[in-house]
């Protein structure tokens, strides 16, 4: 596994923790339960970082930017 895709990773996880956070918290404060915002949270837990390592991966090897 090469340095950019432990790159990748970590930085999708590290992402992840933050966002998931964000999700359950903003949940329960617009009135969900404990319980429904940490469902919600669990299910984009497993869904986005997969989402995000492709869109990352896509990024790093098609799209690039002349400065």
């Amino acid at each position: 596994m090469t340095s950019d895709i432990k790159r990748h990773i970590l930085k999708t996880l590290t992402y992840r923790i933050l966002g998931t956070l964000t999700t359950v918290i903003t949940a329960y404060l617009l009135g969900a339960s404990i319980e429904v915002s940490s469902l919600l949270g669990i299910g984009e837990l497993l869904l986005k970082p997969i989402i995000y390592f492709i869109h990352e991966r896509i990024w790093f090897k098609f799209i690039k930017i002349k400065k």
